[in-house]
């Protein structure tokens, strides 16, 4: 076995071994240059032996840029770890396709109490009686602190110790694969955290004076940097058995390269998918409204499996909570809703109010509807509010109701964000533990200059730094079975029965589908047909009629009162019904 490091900027590098407390060294090794900066040195590391590497002349210890664990934090010496020595149990694993799936979104440290991976295990059979096919987990890497979003990572190969390191993942995937649940890791390649940092000492990992929202763009021009990207990504599909990732603002990667990185990715996870014999997703994260990220790279796109859609988001929003503001306010349109639901982008080319100019392009009829992952909630669209308030918080039950008739009847692949199922009642706040006071300080004061152009009040923006921030954002478990609570996780495991069920909630195709949308008294009417399948979801203060196919009948209704005859369908003020022929 040969130790190897990139690290172009130092003439000498050292191996250093340290003892199991990581605080005494055991020997410094020095380390031969090699072609494009590479540094070998001919050592076998023991599973769970610290080591890390000396730069220079100096005797500052830096992790190991590949470290795969931390167990005194990211700034600390890198703990060795094979993850070939996992006896995994998951042979007879045949994998989930996208299509058909419903994603559930979370954060671990929130999630249960504990906040780990072990403590996650425990409620994968919650996940399983809802009706989810794809656990999706917000990052996982290194970040400096305690608890973090995970977007502040600085050594993307580890799993955060806090969480159980990355035996704890791999036993996490496991358990996952037996529910029968796939898994895909949230992966941040735009930037690095603000804290802990060390790869510019060893190479060019940055665009110095090339910016994007969170610093210095990262180097996609140097061959290292590329695979160090690549490698990681495959990392977690090959290593850890992970089923997909899902890729971060991806409009943020600046590629100049004939072939860009997603591209790249794209291609060797489909190779590795075809090696293993199942079935491996990518989703992207842009803002851009590009179709060729998910386009065939026969067709000239970069053949990534999907991408989130946030128009169908901000539609959503509009619609059910009448907010207007900041980048709300092109939503209100009354075309909005059948733009996104039939064409998937509400922005494929028309002008921005929020951005001032025209953005994004339309999505080719070609295009299976499944390729647009769609959510009235997420993490983003929760936390980046100024209190970090979810839908629960503001709106009734009939509306919560509504926004779960609406996202899984929706032609795209649904998301939830964890604990939307119920209507919890927590906040998901923007928190974070850096133990730096100055960047703790600066933290707060950026979030509320965030807010400045949405409008919100910044005297409701909680302090990141705050740990009670942190523990009002877990999930309170205790609400699962009660009241209004236990009635929408009852629905929303209606609504995923019924989308298994009826193959019309998951047609990959456009023919046949078509929506609306109608004032009527104090409100809107939205209507959605998949064939001979009709969505009713009547958000306005008076009864309303529909006509819909003959020979049909009511499949769901969110409340009393819906009554179908014959062809027509009236549906009381405030409530939500699917109906359809015989199967």
């Amino acid at each position: 076995m040969s130790m190897a490091v990139w690290a172009p900027k130092s003439t000498r590098v050292r191996l250093r071994r340290l003892d199991d407390s990581g605080d005494t060294v055991v020997e410094d090794i020095e380390m031969a240059a090699g072609d494009g900066g590479w540094w070998t040195a001919p050592t076998r590391l023991a599973d769970g032996e610290r080591y890390g590497f000396v730069l220079g002349d100096g005797d500052d210890l830096r992790p190991d840029p590949r470290s795969r664990r931390q167990p005194g934090g990211v700034h600390e010496a890198s703990a060795w770890f094979d993850p070939s020595v996992y006896t995994w149990n998951d042979t007879a694993w045949t994998g989930k396709q996208l299509a058909g799936g419903l994603i559930y979104e979370l954060h671990l440290g929130t999630f249960t109490p504990e906040g780990t991976l072990d403590a996650a295990v425990g409620r994968l059979e919650h996940l399983v009686d809802l009706g989810v096919t794809h656990v999706e987990l917000l990052p996982v890497n290194g970040f400096n602190g305690t608890w973090n979003w995970g977007y502040d990572g600085v050594l993307w190969y580890t799993v955060h110790e806090a969480y159980g390191g990355p035996e704890a993942y791999q036993r996490f995937v496991d358990a996952a694969h037996a529910a029968g649940l796939a898994v895909i890791q949230d992966v941040v390649y735009n930037h690095l955290g603000p804290s802990g940092n060390y790869l510019p000492e060893f190479g060019e990992y940055l665009r110095e004076g090339s910016r994007n929202t969170w610093g210095d763009s990262v180097n996609l021009d140097e061959d290292a940097v590329r695979s160090y990207i690549v490698e990681n990504a495959l990392m977690w599909m090959s290593d850890y058995h992970v089923d997909g990732l899902r890729l971060d603002a991806v409009h943020a990667l600046l590629d100049h390269r004939a072939v860009h990185v997603l591209q790249e990715i794209a291609e060797r996870t489909d190779a590795l998918s075809a090696h293993r014999g199942l079935p491996l997703t990518t989703i992207a994260e842009s803002d851009m409204n590009d179709p060729k990220l998910i386009l065939p790279r026969e067709a000239g796109g970069y053949g990534l499996t999907a991408q989130w859609s946030d128009d169908w988001h901000h539609t959503a929003h509009v619609a059910l909570t009448g907010e207007t503001i900041g980048y709300y306010e092109d939503f209100a349109a009354l075309d909005a809703f059948e733009k996104v639901s039939e064409g998937g982008f509400f922005h494929d080319g028309s002008y921005s109010t929020f951005r001032e100019e025209k953005h994004g392009h339309p999505i080719p009829d070609a295009v299976p509807n499944w390729r647009l992952v769609t959510f009235a909630q997420d993490h983003d669209q929760i936390g980046n509010r100024a209190a970090g308030d979810r839908l629960s918080q503001s709106l009734p039950y009939d509306r919560l109701a509504a926004a779960a008739v609406l996202t899984l009847t929706a032609p795209g692949t649904p998301m939830l964000f964890m604990g939307e199922e119920w209507g919890a009642t927590t906040p998901w706040q923007f928190f974070t533990s850096h133990p730096e006071p100055e960047l703790g300080k600066a933290t707060a004061e950026g979030r509320i200059a965030e807010f400045e152009k949405m409008g919100w009040d910044e005297s409701t923006v909680p302090d990141p730094q705050d740990p009670s921030t942190f523990e009002n954002s877990k999930l309170d478990w205790d609400e699962v079975g009660e009241g209004d609570h236990a009635q929408l996780l009852g629905l929303y495991r209606e609504l995923a029965k019924l989308r298994r069920e009826r193959p019309e909630l998951t047609d990959p195709s456009r023919e046949g589908l078509s929506a609306s949308t109608r004032e009527a008294s104090g409100g809107r009417v939205y209507e959605l047909r998949r064939r001979d399948l009709s969505v009713i979801v009547n958000l306005s203060e008076v009864e309303i009629t529909a006509s819909v196919a003959r020979e049909a009948r009511v499949l769901l209704a969110t409340t009393e009162g819906v009554v179908l005859d014959r062809d027509t369908l009236t549906v009381p003020a405030g409530a939500s019904a699917i109906v359809a022929p015989a199967r």
